[in-house]
């Protein structure tokens, strides 16, 4: 089922989470060990995260280094697949710009739709580890907005192969993200909007926010979607702070702000778990006040942790 139907659907805030896949190495247990916890609470859809090449230097017996690409993290697709067959819960998978020309995003798709796949979360992605700049493939997306594009038009049955005359569409239901804070290479909030819309005009049928603490800044940025013509569902990202490390961290990392009165509060933790159960005690009165507010959807990002985000349903939900 799509995502937008589940959304249609529901008489009150659903339920969902993303899970990262294993690390290679690791059996699919792993993975299943991580989604069991949830589903009690009947989540309507999981998405799961894709993770491009990372580039190392193995050193050579003539002294040289040689640069090789690696894949920490098995296929997203597959594991999609794994995650509707043993759960029968709908999966949703990442597809990114970075890494692919336009022909490997097709033929992603089209596992997909082969699959029995309809829903697909449209990225660009982060630079390449190491790098500073996203830099697209040769032939590929630089920007969600085209790679939403391609996924429309294949919609509509237009495939890039000019053989295929008459192609059966494929029926996509696509999501984008959106960030309540603003995307760190935006100008300002204003100019990220924009490129929003833009994703959301070249056929997105839904958006999932970048995680946040604030949720003054989650109803300020629906506002401002409502007011630019941004009328499809969106669906607010949730992630507790559960270390110590998280403090510095998810502000660094993900561009996003630490409230004053949740920050005073992590600064009197002496360990993670008492940093755990002030995040969670702030996540808990952020969901309970976003379900409150009619919000269709609470989307968790679990960082392929479930403990935290367990106790935050069970008492929100």
């Amino acid at each position: 089922m799509k995502v937008t139907d589940h959304l249609s659907r529901a008489k009150s805030t659903l339920f969902s989470f993303e899970v990262l896949p294993s690390l290679k190495g690791r059996d699919i247990q792993d993975l299943y060990s991580g989604i069991d916890p949830f589903m009690e609470f009947n989540p309507s859809f999981i998405n799961v995260t894709y993770h491009r090449e990372e580039f190392i230097y193995k050193k050579l017996s003539n002294g040289l280094h040689e640069r090789r690409a690696t894949r920490k993290r098995p296929g997203t697709v597959s594991i999609c697949a794994a995650i509707k067959n043993k759960y029968g819960v709908d999966a949703v998978p990442h597809l990114i710009c970075g890494g692919f020309s336009r022909d490997e995003t097709e033929s992603a798709l089209l596992d997909m739709h082969y699959l029995g796949m309809d829903n697909v979360l449209a990225l660009r992605g982060d630079p390449v580890k190491g790098e500073t700049v996203f830099v697209p493939e040769k032939d590929g997306h630089a920007f969600a907005s085209t790679l939403v594009k391609q996924i429309s038009e294949m919609n509509k049955g237009n495939y890039l192969d000019d053989e295929i005359v008459e192609g059966i569409p494929t029926d996509f239901c696509i999501g984008v993200a959106g960030y309540p804070e603003k995307h760190f290479e935006a100008q300002n909030l204003k100019s990220d909007l924009r490129h929003l819309k833009e994703k959301v005009d070249a056929g997105a049928h839904y958006i999932v926010t970048q995680l946040f603490f604030d949720n003054a800044k989650f109803f300020a940025f629906v506002k401002a979607c409502r007011q630019i013509g941004i009328n499809v569902p969106i669906i607010p990202g949730i992630k507790p702070i559960t270390t110590i490390k998280h403090i510095g961290f998810l502000p660094k990392t993900f561009h996003i702000d630490i409230p004053e009165p949740l920050a005073d509060e992590l600064e009197k933790c002496k360990n993670n778990e008492q940093a755990m159960h002030v995040g969670v005690e702030w996540s808990i009165q952020q969901t309970k006040e976003l379900i409150a507010a009619g919000v269709p959807c609470i989307h968790f990002y679990t960082m392929g942790k479930s403990e935290a985000v367990r106790q935050i349903v069970k008492a929100a939900y």
